[in-house]
C-alpha cells in the first residue's frame, strides 16, 4: 500500500477495511497469565476517496485517560462515508496500565520510553514495536494525547519539537492554549515518529486519572482542524479563537524543602519575574517560605498535592518573551471551547 494514499481497502494486521466503512480491529500483543488475550484494539475509519493517514492515540501511560474521551467524541463527528483518506483511533494503547489505573505496563517500563521497541524484547518493547509497525509506519500525521500525571493538572497544551515546521503549523491550527517547543525524548513514540517521517503533535491536558472538559472540547475541536486542514473531507470547523502562545523554555518550580504547599495562582494563569506562586509551611504555620519565579510566563502545570517534600514539582512555568496580548487570547480560547455549539448535547458535568 502506497503510504498516506488510499486505495481500494485499507490493510491492518491482515484485516481489509473497505472504502467507506469502519472496522475495530484487534492487534494481538500478549497473553495474560488467566489466559486471556490482551493487544492494541483500533478503530479504522476508511474514507471512500484517497487522503492521508491520520492516527490518534491515548493512554499510552495508562493512567492518563484523558484521550479515551477525547477519541470517544471525535468517532461521533467523522463519517467514514464522507472521508478522504484514514484515521485510525487507538483510545487504548496501554491496555494493561489502563485497567489497573497505572501509568506502567506490568513489567513496571514506561511504555513511552520504549519505542520503537522490538519482537523479542520486553513486554513493553513488543507493544512499542506492534504500535510503531502497524500504526506509526503507515501513518502520514499522529495527534497523541496525554495528561499530567498523579496529583498534577497540565492546561491543554501541544507539544513539538524544534525544526518541524509542519507540527508547528499544524500546532498552530490545533488551537490551544499554549504550544510548548520541547527536546524529543530518547525512546519515546514521538521520537520514532519523526525518525520515520510523520510529524506529530503532543497534546497535555487534565489529570491522571480524570476528565477536565476544558482539555477535552480543546481536543476535540483542534483534532477537527488538523483533519479539516490535512484535506480529509472535513467541515470546515470553526478557526481557533486566537492564536496560541509559544514558549522554547519551561521550569518547574521546586520545594526548597518539605511542607505545606499553598499556591496563589491557578493554571492558566500569568506570572512576572519575581511574582511569589506560593509558600511552604511547616504545618504549625511558623513560618512561610515563599515560592517565586525566575521567569515570567505562563503557569502550565502544578501540582495538586499540598504535602510535598525537598525537590518536588511545585509549578510549572512556560516562559513568554513576549506578553503582549497572550492573557487576552487564551482567554478568548477558552471561552469559545466552554462556547462551542459542537458539545452542547455531548458535554460531561
Amino acid at each position: 500500500m502506497a503510504r498516506g494514499v488510499a486505495v481500494a481497502h485499507f490493510e491492518l494486521a491482515g484485516n481489509r477495511i473497505a472504502p467507506g466503512t469502519s472496522e475495530t480491529i484487534d492487534i494481538p500483543v500478549s497473553r495474560l497469565s488467566t489466559d486471556t488475550d490482551v493487544g492494541l484494539r483500533v478503530r479504522v475509519l476508511h474514507g471512500r476517496r484517497p487522503g492521508p493517514v491520520l492516527f490518534v492515540s491515548g493512554s499510552v501511560h495508562g493512567d492518563e485517560i484523558m484521550g479515551v474521551e477525547i477519541i470517544r467524541r471525535l468517532l461521533k463527528a467523522v463519517n467514514p462515508k464522507r472521508l478522504a483518506g484514514t484515521l485510525l483511533c487507538i483510545p487504548i494503547v496501554n491496555a494493561y496500565g489502563f485497567v489497573a489505573h497505572q501509568r506502567y505496563l506490568p513489567d513496571r517500563r514506561d511504555l513511552n520510553r520504549c519505542f520503537p521497541g522490538s519482537t523479542s524484547g520486553s513486554l513493553a518493547a513488543q507493544l512499542a514495536d506492534r504500535f510503531t509497525r502497524e500504526i506509526i509506519a503507515r501513518s502520514d500525521f499522529g495527534i497523541d494525547v496525554h495528561s499530567a500525571g498523579m496529583h498534577r493538572v497540565n492546561l491543554p497544551q501541544i507539544r513539538i519539537s524544534e525544526g518541524r515546521p509542519e507540527a508547528e503549523r499544524m500546532a498552530q491550527i490545533f488551537g490551544a492554549p499554549a504550544v510548548i517547543v520541547s527536546r524529543l525524548r530518547e525512546g519515546s513514540l514521538r521520537e520514532t515518529a519523526a525518525n520515520l517521517g510523520c510529524d506529530v503533535l503532543l497534546l497535555e491536558a487534565g489529570e491522571a486519572l480524570r476528565f477536565d472538559e476544558f482539555g477535552i472540547r480543546v481536543g476535540v475541536s483542534g483534532i477537527l482542524r488538523v483533519m479539516s486542514q490535512m484535506g480529509m473531507g472535513m467541515p470546515e470547523p470553526r478557526q481557533a479563537a486566537a492564536r496560541s502562545i509559544q514558549s522554547k523554555r519551561t521550569m518547574w518550580l521546586r520545594a526548597p524543602e518539605g511542607g505545606i504547599f499553598r499556591a496563589v495562582k491557578q493554571v492558566g494563569s500569568f506570572a512576572v519575574d519575581e511574582e511569589i506562586l506560593g509558600y511552604l509551611s511547616d504545618p504549625f504555620g511558623d513560618r512561610d517560605i515563599e515560592v517565586r519565579t525566575p521567569i515570567g510566563g505562563l503557569i502550565i502545570g502544578r501540582s495538586n498535592l499540598p504535602v510535598v517534600n525537598q525537590g518536588d514539582a511545585l509549578i510549572h512555568v512556560a516562559e513568554v518573551e513576549v506578553p503582549g496580548t497572550a492573557h487576552r487570547r487564551l482567554n478568548a480560547i477558552e471561552e469559545a471551547a466552554l462556547s462551542d455549539p459542537l458539545f452542547d448535547e455531548d458535554e460531561i458535568v
